[in-house]
């Protein structure tokens, strides 16, 4: 094996000073989870955390993000909301920090493409590969050396551009040169890449090894040779005219000369490689070259294992520092970021958010809070800022057509102020529909998050805000198909979580609390949870319509009132907030202005003097009175469901104890009837046996001439011995089975006159209409009226008939009793029905019916009966009701409605 003398290269390698195997790990997180300290519920905290990002839809905001990264991997991270963001308030301020720091450079650069942000690569791929043990390529040991190198040459200009500017702008950059401050740049792994590659032609260079220069060199060498000799032979074959141009090509990894064919002798015991398509042209190796083209196979062996070795060393070396490489990667993409979001604030306007984790108690002497726990003034949506992205936020001119300039700013997004009073934990919004609420809480939300992420808010002067562990939201969109599918108990059971996993440091965002249900519970019950989330959360934020929440100020200094504007004048909202006020619908005065009836208008403020405050004790009485009434119903019903209840299981026992005695006497009767039928076959068999004797007997004395004789006599007793067994009602089976039904040869049919059973046909049916079937070994001749094709399995047995009662006028019904299947001890009992066992599917449509039966089904008991009722119609609940019972796993088998009881059908549940 050659050696290869990397490590001890004639220049020495020097490690730079800023070598550390030190990892920081805190800052980087790969997705956003705000965990909390109780692990048991850390899951359902992720859970409602990744649902609020999706409410908020923080995602959107990453990809706006992406805008503005560098590279691909900090457009991936911002498009897949990888993005870091900070565990603890210092965490968050210290990305906030590291923002500010990458502005400032920014400032004074003018832009970032002289720190070469966009040539730091991706060298996740390779690490990965290097550690599953491929071997990395030339391309790919030079794309982790411009990594490596670009991460070096951006930590220096970082360096050099806080040197420069001296005093305190080094620690104005610190936050951002901390991030680079404990990352080992591998300088001596660069160095040896560079040594051994020249990555502008991605080659292995000679000085690699020392092994590798000699066989190169050598190699040189003996190609020089027999390039020399083939060009002496070629020349030679072009003065003998065995070729019109000297040629020397290379077939089958050996060097060659061009020959004629008709030549070929000119090289004596020279070696033929190929032979050109038109058979023309040889080409042949000189003996002279045979053994320096052996030469040149080895040498190139010998190369490429050099090569190999040399790239299988330095992948190792890779694999053995993947961690310090990734480390270092990382860090790079947290510069990066830092960057991305420098710029995504220049583009809004952005200003930097103070963050506090102050929570403030009670009310101090003089009355309520002077300070505000959360000041945002001016904030706009940052996802409205895309339509107007050429409208800067704090914009203070704009041009009209006429080239002049007149004071104002863009209307659109609408700019709002966030004030809450230090000590205020409950923050009640109310106002019209389409007033901007929900928008608004979302605004909160996003800055909430922006902010613990190191993003600029589009907000004006110093926005100030505490740090939020969670931001749990239940906001719905009323345009949304999703939430017009919501229900009031999905809403109260999202409410529930929230309230399981909330802490004194979060925030709560709750749209429409309360609603969905009867207005008097939904305030009761949204009253005890805003009392609840007074007393665990930061805070919290709600809309409702429901005015009898805005009161609730007035009992708790912790809960405030906000108000969205709504301009009486052009009836349309302003989207702006009212901060302490609590807002009305309007819903009377736009009314007027529409142009309703003033006695309309009058009789509708008449009702709101009834439901204002000074009336609520008058409104009490009312409703004691109503609820009186109501239990006074209540009670009457219940007496009444009493006795009907009484009446209804003297006649279910009436209808038991009859069903009983039928099913008693029908198997009586079955067992009389099955000892009377075996009886009658014993004797059947008997004297048929005793006519195959007598038969047998005669025939062996018997001559030609009275063999057909006997036969016929023979046939003549067996079918007066059938006739004498034949049941009185034969003529009408025949008339009822025999009709078109024709055998056919060698099929197996029953014969009735046998006690059905099996016989073949073995003559198809004559003039005479009967047929010649086979029994054991007796033939015999039988009327096409008394045999019967075989079918399925199912009969009816008529001894099981059992009445079908209804009470209250209705008609008495007969259904036949199912019948078990051989050897199987299934009973359903009598085919009585009754309100518990019958379902009414009359007047629903299809996909209702289809439901409400399955649901029916599902829910009986094993062995019982469910009667449907479906009614006629247009049959189309009669078709989906059978295509059901027909596939349903529970249903053993079923029997459609006979002509004394259309529009029902019985199935039977397993």
């Amino acid at each position: 094996m050659v050696t290869i003398p990397i490590l001890s290269l004639q220049k020495p390698l020097i490690l730079h000073h800023h070598h550390r195997h030190t990892l920081d790990t805190k800052l980087y997180i790969p997705k956003l989870s705000l965990s909390l300290n109780n692990s048991p519920r850390l899951p359902l905290s992720q859970s409602l955390q990744s649902e609020t990002l999706e409410i908020l839809e923080w995602n959107s905001l990453c990809n706006q993000l992406s805008a503005f990264a560098s590279t691909s991997m900090g457009r991936s991270a911002t498009r897949n909301a990888r993005i870091p963001v900070g565990q603890t308030l210092q965490e968050s301020q210290k990305l906030l920090n590291q923002t500010a720091a990458a502005m400032e450079i920014m400032k004074m650069i003018g832009n970032t493409e002289s720190l070469n942000l966009s040539k730091i690569e991706d060298v996740s791929g390779i690490l990965n590969s290097a550690i599953s043990g491929e071997l990395l390529t030339v391309g790919e040991l030079c794309t982790v050396r411009r990594m490596l190198r670009t991460a070096r040459e951006l930590r220096d200009k970082l360096e050099a551009a806080a040197a420069n500017l001296g005093g305190d702008c080094t620690d104005r950059y610190s936050p951002l040169l901390d991030i680079l401050e404990n990352c080992d740049f591998q300088m001596e792994l660069e160095q040896k890449i560079g040594f051994c590659m020249d990555c502008n032609l991605s080659i292995i260079l000679d000085r690699a090894s020392e092994d590798l220069e000699i066989v190169r060199s050598e190699r040189k060498r003996n190609m020089e040779n027999l390039d020399s000799l083939l060009r002496r032979v070629s020349g030679r074959i072009l003065q003998a005219g065995g070729i019109d141009n000297p040629l020397i090509t290379r077939r089958r990894s050996r060097l060659c000369v061009g020959v004629r064919a008709s030549h070929k002798h000119l090289l004596s015991g020279g070696v033929i490689l190929n032979v050109s398509s038109s058979g023309v042209t040889y080409f042949m190796e000189p003996k002279e070259a045979v053994e320096l083209n052996n030469m040149e196979v080895r040498l190139s062996n010998s190369e490429k294992a050099e090569e190999k070795a040399i790239l299988s060393l330095l992948t190792s070396e890779i694999s053995k520092l993947q961690s310090e490489i990734k480390h270092l990667s990382e860090r790079l993409l947290d510069v990066e970021l830092a960057f991305a979001r420098a710029s995504y604030a220049q583009w809004m306007n952005g200003v930097c958010p103070t963050l506090s984790s102050k929570r403030c108690e009670g009310l101090d002497s003089s009355g309520p809070y002077n300070e505000l726990s959360v000041d945002i003034e001016g904030i706009r949506h940052p996802l409205l800022l895309e339509s107007s992205r050429r409208i800067s936020l704090d914009e203070e001119y704009r041009v009209v057509a006429d080239g002049t300039l007149l004071e104002g700013v863009s209307d659109f997004p609408v700019p709002i102020d966030i004030k809450v009073e230090c000590g205020t934990r409950v923050v009640v919004i109310s106002g019209p529909n389409t007033g901007g609420k929900t928008a608004s809480m979302k605004t909160l939300g996003l800055a909430s998050l922006m902010s613990k992420a190191g993003m600029y808010l589009p907000a004006k002067n110093n926005p100030r805000l505490p740090w939020f562990d969670l931001v749990l939201a239940d906001i719905g969109d009323p345009q949304s198909l999703e939430q017009n599918l919501s229900t009031f108990s999905g809403r109260i059971s999202r409410l529930c979580k929230i309230l399981e996993v909330c802490s004194n440091e979060s925030l709560v965002l709750i749209d429409e609390i309360g609603s969905g249900t009867d207005p008097s519970e939904g305030v009761a019950l949204s009253a005890s949870i805003l009392q609840y989330l007074s007393d665990r959360v930061h805070l919290a934020v709600v809309t409702t319509h429901y005015t009898d929440l805005s009161l609730l100020k007035d009992k708790d200094n912790r809960f405030k009132n906000a108000a969205m504007e709504f301009s009486l004048e052009t009836l349309q909202p302003t989207y702006r907030i009212l901060w302490g006020s609590s807002g009305d619908s309007n819903a009377l005065d736009i009314a007027k202005s529409i142009g309703f009836d003033s006695d309309i208008i009058e009789r509708a403020h008449k009702w709101m003097e009834k439901l204002m405050p000074e009336k609520q004790q008058q409104r009490m009485g009312l409703l004691y009175q109503s609820l009186e009434e109501e239990r006074n119903g209540l009670e009457s019903q219940l007496h009444r469901a009493k006795s009907l209840h009484a009446e209804i299981m003297d006649v279910y026992h009436e209808i038991q104890d009859e069903a009983e005695d039928l099913d008693g006497r029908g198997r009586a009767l079955m067992a009389k009837e099955t000892q009377q039928v075996q009886e009658e076959l014993k004797a059947a068999k008997s004297q048929i046996e005793t006519v195959v004797q007598e038969f047998e007997k005669q025939l062996n004395t018997a001559s030609t001439d009275e063999y057909n004789s006997l036969i016929k006599k023979a046939e003549s007793a067996i079918a007066s011995i059938i006739k004498a067994h034949q049941p009185s009602d034969s003529s009408a089976l025949s008339e009822t089975d025999g009709g078109s039904y024709v055998p056919k040869l060698g099929e197996q049919v029953h014969v009735k006159g046998l006690g059905d059973k099996l016989a073949t046909v073995v003559e198809v049916p004559g003039n005479d209409e009967t047929v010649l079937v086979q029994y054991g070994k007796i033939k015999v001749r039988v009327k096409k009226s008394n045999i019967r094709a075989i079918r399925s399995s199912k009969k009816n047995v008529a001894t099981n008939s059992v009445p079908y009662i209804k009470r209250k006028g209705r008609k008495s019904q007969e259904f036949q009793s199912p019948p078990a299947n051989k050897g199987e001890q299934v009973s359903y009992g009598p085919l009585v029905q009754t309100s518990k066992n019958s379902v009414d599917l009359r007047g629903m449509r299809v996909e209702e019916a289809a439901r409400h039966l399955d649901m029916e089904i599902s829910a009986r008991e094993p062995q019982s009966l469910l009667f449907i009722i479906h009614g006629m119609g247009t049959g189309a609940v009669k078709e989906c009701a059978l295509e059901i019972l027909r596939n349903h796993p529970r249903v053993a088998k079923y029997e459609q409605e006979n002509p004394m009881n259309y529009g029902c059908t019985v199935a039977y549940i397993k």
